[in-house]
């Protein structure tokens, strides 16, 4: 047995892994269609959807200063430079509970750099909507500075149009770090009004999102909510995905002036996030 689980109700299917606290798919029933990409869990990143943090995306140097002190964040198989998307989409969750349409995963984590924490992953189909939502609580004695962020990968092709308003962007240099920000949103990424965009690479993020972002394809409509301002996307040339990542922080947020939607955690101290997809 390879520890997956299948959640259903009336509405929507999704596979749940353990490895990386992932989704590897999620299927609407009514209109017989993939809502997120089918994953196989053989690879990293090999799924649906999957769960960032301590960190979202990466961090310049992959270090940062906390109170006067440098942590140097580790590096991993999934990126040669950077502590890419942190350790939670990497390591085994232990599957706690489970239920016909929800389940609860807990993952604890200690690395050198100073993360110590406890994180609790909830995934739940609740009519329509696919809820998930995590909880990292730290554990280490000296304070520590948190993101994190959900990494959905949305079936997209040419027959989809995405839409969400945004008040700037960042592009992205040649290390996939932000470049400056930009009140001007260019026509491939500017989705104020509903469009599939380009067939194309591109990576950016967003700032002043309204939280809300809809992918219309034929008749089913699909719904993103979060509340945050930053949203990324991703997509690349025949991937056939599109992915809308709702952040707790930008990206490298850890070197901007007041490191914006960061928080530094003392002992004890925890973070939330939250996610809806909605499927009509």
């Amino acid at each position: 047995m390879d520890g997956t689980v299948t959640l259903q109700n009336a509405h929507l299917r999704m596979r749940v892994d353990p490895q990386g606290g992932t989704l590897l798919d999620l299927f609407s029933l009514r209109h017989q269609h993939a809502v997120l990409r089918t994953g196989k869990g053989q690879a990293v990143g090999d799924c649906a959807l999957f769960p960032m943090l301590p960190v979202a995306n990466r961090v310049a140097g992959n270090r940062f200063t906390l109170q006067g002190d440098e942590v140097v964040l580790p590096k991993h198989c999934a990126d040669e430079r950077f502590f890419l998307h942190g350790d939670g989409w990497l390591k085994r969750w232990d599957l706690v509970a489970v239920a016909g349409d929800k389940c609860v995963l807990r993952l604890r984590s200690r690395l050198a750099c100073g993360y110590d924490y406890l994180a609790e992953l909830h995934y739940q189909l609740d009519d329509t909507t696919l809820k998930a939502s995590l909880a990292i609580t730290h554990l280490g004695e000296r304070p520590m500075l948190y993101g994190c962020g959900f990494h959905p990968f949305f079936v997209f092709d040419a027959q989809n149009t995405v839409q969400f308003s945004a008040s700037g962007y960042w592009p992205e240099d040649e290390q996939h770090l932000p470049l400056a920000w930009q009140e001007k949103i260019p026509g491939p990424a500017n989705f104020a009004y509903a469009q599939f965009g380009e067939d194309a690479w591109l990576n950016v993020g967003y700032s002043g999102w309204s939280g809300k972002a809809v992918i219309q394809r034929d008749v089913m409509k699909i719904t993103l909510l979060a509340q945050t301002p930053w949203l990324m996307l991703f997509r690349m040339s025949g991937g056939e995905f599109l992915c809308l990542e709702p952040q707790s922080h930008p990206v490298n947020a850890h070197h901007m002036a007041g490191q914006p939607g960061l928080q530094v955690l003392a002992q004890g101290e925890s973070c939330h996030f939250a996610m809806q997809i909605i499927v009509d």
